[in-house]
């Protein structure tokens, strides 16, 4: 592959990935709510979201979306939808005096992966990413399969949203946890974290 092409994709893959966007918003959310072990783990899932956006697209799932333009303003919605459904849960939680505040009593590690798989594969973001950006940066007449270099440049923006967004992950838990000393403010860091889970769907609705 073209070293300067690669080079040039991994400093706008990293500048866009330090944007403010859905995948980092929930990321937060996450951590906020839950603690450093959940965010981690939705990061993972987001990650995994990402990895199979990558093998679709090396297997050329990617034109699909290009000959069927109304198949991402669907996947928008259903993402958008999905993520309303898990700020209800959690700000609906906190009206039941007799449960605990979500902070906590973490999710199971599996479910919270399998939420956060399913809303990176349902952010339209990620499929933009590999039908706008992704084919500048293949290079042509190198030997070099077109479907492979799509997968390495998949795979390295997965390794790079893993590492950012765990560092963030860390970082907002480190903080929520200082914050939710007791009950009642634990409580208002899950509100807070409900209310973000709103944002991104919001977010996700304005991905064009």
């Amino acid at each position: 592959m073209d070293t300067r092409l690669l080079l040039l994709f991994l400093g706008m893959d990293l500048l866009l990935i330090c944007t403010p966007g859905p995948d980092m918003l929930y990321a937060m959310a996450r951590s906020l709510g839950q603690g450093r072990r959940t965010g981690l783990t939705a990061v993972a899932g987001i990650c995994s979201g990402y990895a199979v956006h990558t093998v679709l697209a090396a297997a050329g799932l990617a034109a699909a979306f290009r000959a069927v333009p109304a198949a991402l303003p669907a996947m928008r919605y259903a993402g958008a939808a999905y993520l309303i459904f898990l700020a209800i849960r959690t700000l609906a939680s906190l009206r039941n005096p007799a449960t605990q505040p979500p902070g906590a009593s973490p999710q199971p590690t599996g479910t919270v992966l399998r939420q956060s798989m399913l809303t990176a594969l349902l952010n339209p973001k990620g499929v933009l990413l590999y039908l706008s950006l992704m084919p500048q940066f293949i290079s042509t007449g190198t030997g070099v399969p077109l479907g492979f270099q799509l997968a390495f440049l998949g795979l390295l923006h997965v390794v790079n949203c893993g590492i950012l967004y765990g560092l963030i992950a860390l970082a907002t838990a480190r903080a929520s946890h200082a914050l939710t000393r007791t009950p009642k403010a634990a409580r208002r860091i899950s509100a807070v974290s409900g209310t973000m889970l709103l944002v991104v769907a919001a977010a996700t609705l304005g991905t064009h």
